[in-house]
């Protein structure tokens, strides 16, 4: 009788929420030009004024940020898209002229990103879901992350050949599933990786190259981080900073330069009312500017963090009617009437409302108008709970939201 009464209360209030992301996609259904998908979109790159997009329906789209025009479409994987990268078609060229793709049906997939042409597949890549992907270019590096908790390695020296990826190791150290990569290179030889997980601990490794018959990646451990309480759903590194988005409704930077010791206590730390799926530092960008933009449920929030210790919120902006997947800056290049090329930086949101959204970054910066309501953050309903240890409550939202068609 308990267990009929908590379903039927977890069910009323999944109407409820329903009713209420209806009411707000009305609301809201012109701000921010959306580009309407087929799909929600998992993941997200943005070169030049295209935009590569993972869908849960199976596909990789490219698309004209300025049109919202599908330009291509990358067919072959057999369950949701979950992240892309790219890779050089010339090795040192920097063409990114490959597209590397993972999905839930345990595969990696390379792509001619102009001709759409599949290059390669390969099958049984991970145990289970491929959960992330990152590619450092001089080392012919790709590496991996999935579902089955291990971290993989993979050789990129021949991208074009029609063969399976080679591997070339692997980590077996997490005891969950490993959500986020980043990383950077340290000599033509090693380089330093981040991996984070669905229980909110981060683990740095130093990657060096075993030379030999069969070259391979080894993993040495550096530290171990756990000042996030549970699953980190972003995670980037750069200029001496790791920057992570997690459940546990922080923001977080800690100063990892591997010249200095790392200090005891995170250099920055924000706090929301939801769950954070997204975050972009605009210092990690070209732009180089000290302002952070995240996605916690449904709300862009910008925040001036030129002063780390007291970050002050500079907007709050009520952006979609479903849970921000993912923001990139855009730097969209336009030609006027006088011939002039002008670029200028926007910011590009996804989410789980299966709607890309633009915003002129100029008028994210500026305080928003005192008149209206305040943004409200649309919480999610409760998961339903499963006995033993199994899939975590944001793991399962997670399969049912993507799984889901609203």
């Amino acid at each position: 009788m308990a267990s009929d009464t908590s379903n039927f209360l977890i069910a009323e209030a999944q109407l409820i929420l329903d009713e209420a992301r209806r009411q707000k996609s009305e609301r809201i259904k012109t701000l921010g030009s959306p580009i309407q998908l087929s799909g929600k979109a998992l993941s997200i790159q943005v070169r030049g004024n295209y935009a590569w997009v993972a869908e849960n329906t199976a596909v990789a789209r490219k698309l004209d940020l300025e049109s919202g025009k599908t330009v291509q479409l990358y067919k072959g994987h057999t369950g949701p898209v979950t992240t892309l990268a790219f890779c050089d078609k010339v090795f040192g060229s920097g063409d990114e002229k490959i597209l590397i793709t993972g999905a839930w049906d345990q595969t990696i997939k390379l792509w001619d990103a102009d001709s759409k042409k599949l290059l390669s597949s390969t099958s049984e890549a991970h145990g289970d879901f491929v959960k992330s992907l990152f590619v450092l270019p001089s080392l012919n590096l790709l590496v991996s992350s999935g579902s089955d908790k291990i971290v993989r390695f993979w050789d990129l020296s021949t991208p074009q050949q029609k063969e399976s990826l080679r591997s070339m190791g692997s980590i077996s150290s997490h005891t969950r599933p490993v959500e986020c990569l980043d990383g950077k290179l340290l000599s033509d030889t090693s380089a330093m990786l981040y991996t984070a997980d669905t229980m909110g601990v981060i683990k740095s490794w130093v990657l060096t190259k075993e030379d030999g018959p069969w070259p391979r990646w080894r993993g040495t451990l550096q530290e171990e981080l756990t000042h996030h309480r549970t699953r980190i759903n972003e995670m980037l590194y750069g200029n001496g900073h790791l920057w992570t988005a997690s459940s546990d409704e922080t923001v977080q930077s800690l100063h990892r330069d591997t010249d200095t010791p790392p200090p005891k206590r995170p250099a920055l730390s924000i706090s929301h009312p939801v769950g954070v799926r997204s975050v972009l530092p605009l210092a990690l960008t070209e732009l180089a500017e000290p302002y952070l933009i995240t996605g916690a449920g449904d709300i862009l929030r910008v925040y001036d963090i030129s002063t780390p210790e007291e970050p002050e919120l500079l907007r709050d902006l009520d952006a979609h009617w479903h849970d921000i997947t993912a923001i990139r800056l855009w730097k969209r290049v336009t030609v006027g009437g006088d011939g002039k090329t002008r670029i200028e930086p926007w910011i590009i949101s996804t989410s789980l409302d299966g709607t890309i959204r633009k915003w002129r970054l100029s008028e994210l910066l500026m305080p928003a108008p005192s008149s209206g309501p305040e943004p409200s953050t649309i919480a999610p309903a409760p998961a339903n709970k499963v006995d033993g240890f199994q899939m975590t409550e944001d793991e399962e939202r997670e399969l049912a939201e993507l799984s889901g068609s609203d």
